[in-house]
């Protein structure tokens, strides 16, 4: 009798990938990252486990947007004390924050909750072509499309 694989903390193995933002759309590259994130890429998939593997992003400065986009998007942050909503476009957060743009488009694609917050910790965005990881020897890996 065959069993269904149901995927744990022992008997999940996780990769390092290397994604190369330059060229790439936000949507598109934070999709297919958030996709390999929580495993969805592999078999083993389990929705209840963390399966996902490591991903580095590389180059997020030069990640396109479509359209008005570079002036017309708002990214929102509060402080916490009243009137303290702080606003800013996505040529300004381009310019001083680019790996925050591909941070907030992937965690708003994980699932809410205890689960995503885990699975957020293994992205690592950088914004340009050098990263910290190479004691882990990424394998570059290629976006569809």
């Amino acid at each position: 009798m065959r069993t269904t694989f149901m995927a744990n903390e022992g008997n999940i193995e996780r990769k390092w990938l290397i994604v190369d933002a330059e060229g790439k759309r936000l949507g598109r590259l934070s999709s297919e990252v958030a996709k390999i994130l929580r495993g969805k890429h592999k078999p083993t998939y389990t929705p209840h486990a963390d399966t996902g593997d490591y991903v580095i992003v590389i180059n997020a400065e030069k990640i396109e947007l479509t359209g008005n986009k570079e002036m017309n998007k708002k990214y929102y942050h509060h402080s916490g004390y009243a009137g303290g909503l702080k606003e800013r476009s996505a040529a300004e957060m381009r310019e001083k924050y680019p790996e925050r743009m591909i941070e907030t488009a992937v965690k708003g694609m994980l699932p809410k909750g205890t689960l995503g917050r885990k699975m957020g910790k293994k992205l690592f965005v950088y914004k340009g072509s050098e990263h910290n990881q190479q004691a882990q020897k990424p394998e570059v890996y290629e976006l569809r499309g």
